[in-house]
């Protein structure tokens, strides 16, 4: 594993360590975590977009155009 060096406001990382004690964890942790999912986001997108093309070829609207408000019914 590489060591990195960030700059940071002391106070926050204060806090920062204050709440990752409270969680029985650490900064470093929670930064690998964070590290990990900034890292996959652009896949994820990617993932999602490719459900997306797929589900395209099985569903059809009749070329109606959905409202924004009718899009997020439930």
């Amino acid at each position: 594993m590489k060591n990195i060096t960030l700059s940071a406001d002391e106070k926050l990382i204060e806090a920062a360590r204050e709440r990752a004690r409270a969680e029985r964890t650490t900064l470093n942790a929670e930064f690998r975590i964070w590290l990990a999912d900034y890292a996959r986001r652009g896949q994820r997108a990617d993932e999602a977009m490719a459900v997306v093309d797929h589900l395209r070829r099985y569903v059809r609207t009749g070329g109606h155009r959905f409202t924004r408000e009718e899009m997020n019914e439930r």
